[in-house]
């Protein structure tokens, strides 16, 4: 009769040694796949973002695989013994809370230096909030740019959305509910009413996509509750504005009355839907003759 560790070693055979970059659902546990629950089942260790998150995930499907919590403040104890482990032949799986791991997540390092030592390197894949929530927002989806988490505070925050206005693909933000109405209101300050989609809670019960211009959604999110869950911000790309020579001049010049030279542009770069460069630069024309 085959003994129990028979049956596990048969069972290994179906995966190879070597580091698998697993994704795991991101709300929804029917989303888990046969291959990742595999994975996770015949690893040797499992290396997480929050041992806890995992567990809970591992208990839901029976899986019985030793954890180690793996995330940017024990990296460096922890990446030598990962990569021990792979050299001896083991198998490592790699997970995040939820979604694909190195995606806003730690693991970059640990895929890099296990394939630097010749190691095995495969992604599981599965569920990814930023393709769920390309997939529902009805915006384009040919060419589009993940954009990360945007920065805490104002003036960065427009700063880091003004480096990318010129992009021509749909942006994809992550946020927090908290500074989902600043966010907004500074996407629009610099983006101006670009189409847009606020998705939440994909794949989980309430799920919701609202969609708008981006000067329609700040607002209704200004009046508001505070939404839960986790959020993805979908800014369809740039639309080509004919702005007359005109036109933009008389906004300038208004703006200038009240604003500095960079809250002007900005603004006027919003209103008109022009690219910042071009509005910088007559702004910058018109102080100087004034």
């Amino acid at each position: 009769m085959p003994t129990e560790l028979d049956k596990k070693a048969e069972k290994r055979k179906k995966v190879a040694p070597g580091l698998y970059v697993t994704a795991t659902p991101i709300g929804n546990l029917g989303d888990m796949t046969f291959r990742a629950r595999e994975v996770l089942d015949q690893a040797d260790i499992i290396a997480c973002e929050d041992t806890r998150v995992t567990g809970k995930l591992l208990a839901y499907f029976d899986i019985k695989t030793p954890t180690v919590p793996y995330h940017d403040h024990n990296e460096e104890r922890i990446l030598p013994q990962l990569l021990d482990r792979l050299a001896a032949g083991g198998i490592v799986a790699l997970v995040s809370d939820a979604g694909t791991p190195l995606i806003s997540d730690p693991g970059y390092r640990l895929v890099k230096e296990a394939r630097d030592q010749g190691s095995f390197v495969s992604s599981i894949p599965g569920a990814s909030a930023i393709l769920a929530a390309l997939a529902s927002a009805g915006l384009p989806t040919d060419r589009f740019m993940f954009a990360g988490f945007l920065p805490n505070k104002t003036l960065a925050r427009q700063k880091m959305v003004a480096s990318v206005a010129d992009v021509q693909a749909t942006l994809v933000f992550y946020e927090s509910p908290k500074r989902l109405k600043d966010s907004l209101r500074d996407i629009a300050a610099v983006l101006g009413p670009r189409e847009a989609a606020v998705c939440r809670e994909l794949t989980k019960l309430f799920e919701e996509v609202r969609k708008g211009s981006l000067t329609e959604l700040a607002a209704h999110y200004e009046a508001a509750d505070r939404p839960k869950g986790e959020i993805v911000i979908v800014v369809g790309p740039p639309q080509e504005t004919v702005v007359s020579a005109d036109q933009l001049d008389a906004a300038l010049l208004a703006a200038l009355e009240t604003q500095s030279l960079k809250e002007a542009v900005a603004s006027v770069t919003g209103e008109l839907g022009l690219k910042r460069k071009q509005v910088y630069a007559r702004a910058l024309d018109l102080k100087g003759a004034g």
